[in-house]
């Protein structure tokens, strides 16, 4: 026999029930006034830089320039259609950061490269990069320039690099599946290869799947998948590389490293972001799990 609920007892039940929770939206991190991040830069570095900081004529080392400087205006941005874009001019090493710290989420941007080129990379590929799950102080790196973190590049494909490419930060450590080249000088990125720990003491470098970037003055859509120290990089709409195990060595003990605040780097050449959307996640999504077996 059919239970029937008066209609005042209905509505009642009605209103009184738990609402199902409402979508979580994509959060725009770009606006004109920078609001979201902070910025920090080290120093114009001069050839023949091998990690030490640079010296003034009387041998002392230069001072880092700091938090929140903006010295010769590196890190700008301009409305164009009605939409914010970052102009990050490389002359200065250093990075916008974001003020919060971030886990578990899937980050998408677009990207293109100016013209401009600084030292030291006159006569190399241009070079940016996303950097995520950085952690700490600026200047833990060998350019004295960023946080603790894991890299997605972002690079000019020139000399085997390429848009997607890992790079350890500072002591961050990560399990990639990847095989050398015949040289045996470059990992490679290879679902099926076996997993190869980068970072303390072991390769710290590792180039994507293949190169999908667009030609020069076009926007690239780069999109980061970042779930419980598992990322993937996506170049226009395909992975290029997975990272697993995202971890760091601090004080000579290994830890996981999960979370933190997402860096653009400013690094010797012109470049420009614009469309920088996050959005909390739950799990790694089902379509990249295959990346993780």
């Amino acid at each position: 026999m059919k239970k029937i609920i008066p209609l005042a007892l209905g509505a009642a039940l009605l209103l009184g029930a738990t609402p199902p929770p409402a979508p979580r939206a994509w959060e725009p991190l770009l606006d004109k006034s920078l609001s979201k991040w902070r910025n920090f830069e080290s120093y114009r570095h001069q050839p023949g830089y091998q990690g030490q900081p640079p010296t003034d004529a009387q041998g002392q080392p230069v001072p880092l320039i700091g938090y929140d400087k903006n010295e010769a205006n590196v890190f700008s941005v301009v409305v164009l259609a009605g939409e914010p874009v970052l102009r990050i001019s490389g002359e200065i090493y250093g990075c916008v950061f974001t003020k919060q710290d971030f886990a578990n989420y899937d980050l998408k941007l677009k990207v293109k490269w100016g013209e401009k080129k600084w030292v030291p990379r006159l006569h190399e590929p241009r070079d940016s990069g996303l950097l995520y799950n950085s952690q700490g102080p600026c200047g833990a790196d060998y350019w004295h320039s960023w946080m603790l973190a894991q890299e997605f590049q972002v690079s000019e494909h020139q000399k085997g690099n390429a848009m997607g490419d890992y790079w350890c930060i500072a002591s961050s450590t990560a399990a990639i599946h990847a095989a050398y080249n015949a040289t045996r000088d470059t990992l490679k990125y290879a679902p099926a290869a076996a997993p190869v720990k980068m970072g303390n003491g072991g390769p710290y470098f590792c180039q994507a799947a293949a190169n999908y970037e667009r030609p020069n003055g076009q926007w690239n859509e780069l999109e980061l998948i970042n779930v419980n120290g598992r990322s993937v990089h996506l170049v226009n709409g395909h992975v290029v590389l997975a990272v697993d195990n995202s971890g760091a060595v601090l004080s000579g003990q290994p830890q996981p490293l999960t979370h933190g605040k997402i860096q653009l780097q400013s690094e010797a050449a012109e470049v420009f972001y614009k469309s920088i959307f996050i959005k909390p996640l739950d799990a790694m999504p089902a379509q990249y799990a295959q990346y993780f077996k």
